[in-house]
């Protein structure tokens, strides 16, 4: 089972979903999950150092002269049932990186016997962490319900599967706008709370998941976890 969250404008908070999605996940599953950084920002919100080469990005950047299992030596346990795929230091889409190596990442990560997800970030054209995104058993847009963001969202390269909507006071659009434009469910809404800024501020998101994000994304959650 692979998770993809992505965004089609920054600040939404795709990383703060993904690792509370693993977290969460993790819980009911002893074999633990698989958190793909795709964006680069995960280490931050898990309050654990930056990862040293080589990562997701030197994996694909040397093609097929390293075999396919050699993915699982760049996994760091990173507590409370989370193994980490750490982005790296180079970018999706520049030289050497092989259009193919990327489906080979999205078959590795979509047959991984442990629920996979992959923080995909802001979504550009065709190619990149949106191949991750296109494979994926669930593809969730996180996006506030604004106006800049929702309409970018005609122009993603993928269509969603659900949405995890960032819910934010005096806000002139609602829900079912969100689902109208989008054409897909809102299946989960976070309010932008102080609490989950401090937390990850803090660095721990994944140890103290803040009250408020776990109950809105349990209907995300429990579906998958049964």
């Amino acid at each position: 089972m692979l998770i993809a969250c992505w965004s089609v404008k920054g600040g939404s908070g795709t990383t703060v979903v993904s690792v509370a999605l693993a977290v969460m996940l993790a819980r009911s599953h002893r074999s633990g999950v698989l958190l793909a950084d795709l964006a680069g920002d995960v280490p931050a919100a898990l309050g654990v150092a930056d990862p040293c080469d080589p990562g997701l990005t030197g994996w694909l950047a040397t093609g097929t002269s390293v075999p396919a299992d050699a993915l699982a030596r760049l996994e760091l346990d990173v507590g409370n049932g989370v193994s980490l795929l750490p982005r790296g230091t180079g970018s999706f889409g520049g030289a050497g990186h092989d259009r193919e190596r990327m489906g080979v990442l999205s078959g590795l990560l979509a047959a991984d016997p442990r629920p996979v997800v992959a923080d995909c970030g802001v979504l550009g054209g065709a190619g990149g962490a949106g191949d991750v995104a296109a494979e994926a058993t669930h593809s969730l847009l996180v996006t506030r319900a604004c106006y800049l963001a929702l309409r970018r969202v005609t122009g993603a390269p993928i269509r969603p599967s659900g949405v995890v909507l960032v819910s934010e006071p005096g806000r002139a659009i609602g829900r079912s706008d969100v689902e109208s434009v989008v054409g897909a469910p809102v299946r989960a809404e976070i309010a932008a709370l102080p609490a989950v800024a401090r937390a990850v501020d803090a660095g721990v998101l994944a140890s103290r998941l803040p009250r408020s994000l776990d109950r809105a994304l349990r209907a995300v959650v429990e579906p998958l976890a049964a």
